[in-house]
């Protein structure tokens, strides 16, 4: 089943913009959309007949009622369609897909570990093999102690279900928790025909060495993805205040925050030494997600950002749980493509 014969080969192309629009629609008739993202509940819960390149992420927003709308945009006209509960849509050279996966009553670590080995046998046929960047969201993600943590359940399941992972080319990726009460995991993901550069962070422990106090299986993703093509943007995997591998500031948003700049800031200078044509620092070519705890400090956390990055940033604020309980914020996002 290798869906990239549908399309001659293409050169990558992704540009990716938050839309301020009512409505989906208007951005799903656009041929070359590969996908829309809606944020919470006031975001529709499906567009058009069911499009496969919708979906709803379980996020509040933390700005306004309602947030905008993420929109992808591929470099040609897209094909979409459904395979055992897999969404998807491809133009070629690119790939998003979706699987949400009910939780059985093993929990997390079973749905983690069926849906991942659901996920590996379509990426292996459907003719996009390489996995830029993965994002994993599911409820209740520190709920549980020591080993028992869900978020460290998820760890194990999910390599369960990948089988051998080679770490010379994890995808840059995301694991946050959500508040819907729905046990339910979202997994969605960006694939190409081509590979990219897989970077980490010099002030940090690499994600898949981290040492056994952070659960028995260390979690399995780099810190940021250089896609192959330049029309594509860095793909900047979760990243928050650890240093090394542990965790910074406990006691301090603010600080926190900071820390996270500077780690963000760190890994653009590696993917600057790569490709000297990508911008050094965040600028308006760049989309942020930001994720905070407490939604009391949206207030506190927009106004460091905008006081550090000068409102040239765009970033969409979200209300969620980071996988360490003592983090208070992290921040992914895209940056390098102007939309």
């Amino acid at each position: 089943m290798s869906l990239a014969s549908d399309h001659p080969h293409a050169p990558q192309r992704l540009a990716v913009d938050y839309v301020h629009t009512a409505s989906p629609t208007a951005l799903l008739g656009l041929p070359e959309t590969l996908a829309v993202f809606g944020f919470g509940t006031l975001a529709p819960a499906k567009a058009g007949a069911d499009d496969p390149r919708y979906l709803r992420v379980p996020l509040s927003p933390l700005q306004g009622t309602a947030a905008p709308f993420e929109v992808w945009r591929a470099g040609g006209p897209v094909t979409c369609g459904v395979t055992d509960g897999i969404r998807y849509s491809h133009d070629g050279a690119l790939m998003f897909g979706v699987l949400e996966w009910e939780e059985p009553e093993g929990g997390i670590l079973h749905a983690s570990a069926r849906a991942y080995a659901a996920l590996t046998a379509f990426w292996r046929d459907c003719g996009y093999p390489h996995l830029l960047r993965i994002w994993n969201y599911f409820d209740a993600i520190t709920l549980g102690d020591g080993d028992a943590e869900r978020y460290r359940q998820f760890c194990i399941g999910r390599v369960q279900g990948l089988g051998d992972v080679d770490t010379r080319t994890l995808p840059a990726a995301t694991a946050i928790g959500s508040r819907d009460g729905r046990r339910v995991l979202q997994v969605y993901w960006l694939a190409a025909r081509e590979p990219g550069l897989p970077l980490e962070n010099p002030r940090q422990v690499s994600a898949y060495r981290y040492p056994r106090e952070y659960g028995p299986q260390s979690p399995s993703f780099a810190r940021a993805l250089l896609p192959s093509s330049p029309r594509v943007p860095l793909l900047l995997s979760g990243t928050a205040s650890i240093v090394g591998h542990a965790s910074q500031h406990a006691d301090s948003l603010r600080a926190q925050l900071d820390e996270t700049l500077t780690n963000l800031d760190s890994l653009l200078a590696t993917a600057h030494a790569r490709e000297p044509a990508l911008p050094a620092h965040l600028d308006a070519t760049s989309r942020l997600k930001v994720y905070v705890r407490d939604a009391e400090d949206a207030d506190t956390v927009a106004a460091q950002l905008d006081a550090r990055l000068g409102g040239r940033v765009p970033y969409l604020m979200l209300q969620a749980d980071v996988c360490r309980r003592e983090l208070l914020v992290e921040i992914e996002g895209m940056h390098g493509v102007i939309a």
